[in-house]
């Protein structure tokens, strides 16, 4: 079943699925218990051992700048992938305390 209907600017938009069309937000809504988690993951990553923190209460370019100071703070490099800041190596216990001391109620999780 196919649905057609008209947004707010009169433009015509095609749905397969039934319902309202979302409409997108400036801020990405914060899901979580408030508790920054740190883990190190090695699963599809070739063996690798990476800190992964997620949890964060930043978004975009906050949450960029954020990534760079903890990179620089464990010497390595990493990345920001769907909201999580990826770190190369294991620097779970370094991030934990770091987080810490910013202010984050941050946790280590996983093994």
């Amino acid at each position: 079943m196919s649905n057609y209907q008209r947004s707010s600017d009169s433009k015509l938009v095609y749905s397969t699925d039934v319902g309202r069309i979302k409409e997108e937000t400036a801020q990405p809504e914060v899901v979580g218990d408030g508790n920054v988690r740190v883990r190190p993951e090695k699963k599809g990553r070739g063996g690798k051992l990476v800190t992964v923190i997620s949890g964060l209460p930043l978004s975009g370019n906050e949450l960029k700048a954020f990534a760079k100071q903890l990179k620089k703070r464990c010497g390595g490099g990493g990345a920001v992938k769907e909201g999580n800041i990826e770190l190369q190596g294991d620097h779970v216990d370094i991030m934990v305390e770091h987080l810490k001391k910013a202010g984050f109620d941050a946790k280590r999780s996983g093994g």
